[in-house]
């Protein structure tokens, strides 16, 4: 357990820990807890940092502008290697930015819109 204290026109926080959860008293609010879940930031966070990489950002917007497309197209329309777009699109599929369809053997790949909806709220709400 770890106490931080600040200056008097500064909020006072006393921090408890557990492995996933963080939680911190706020003096200035009549001692009212906030528990902050470590576990959910990092998720968040990686979430954030899928999205957050040039190359994938150009992957979306060329999914989006084919409807749908599969690996070998995406690829050779951005000129890079096969293992370096497998590997873009395995993050992006992780965090759900994409969908898949197998049809035979071919995946094809098309944009979560809903996971881009979420996105975009999230960080409206967090720039607030």
């Amino acid at each position: 357990m770890y106490t931080f204290v600040g200056h008097s026109n500064k909020l006072y926080l006393y921090r408890t820990m557990s492995n996933y959860q963080i939680s911190f008293t706020l003096k200035k609010e009549n001692s009212s807890h906030i528990t902050v879940d470590t576990l959910n930031v990092k998720k968040a966070a990686l979430i954030l940092r899928a999205f957050n990489h040039k190359l994938r950002q150009q992957i979306l917007k060329l999914i989006d502008t084919q409807d749908k497309i599969t690996v070998t197209e995406i690829y050779v329309k951005l000129r890079i290697e096969q293992s370096v777009a497998s590997q873009h699109l395995a993050i992006l599929r992780k965090a759900e930015f994409v969908n898949t369809e197998r049809d035979g053997k071919f995946i094809y790949y098309t944009v979560n819109t809903d996971r881009m909806k979420e996105l975009n709220r999230f960080v409206s709400d967090l720039l607030g």
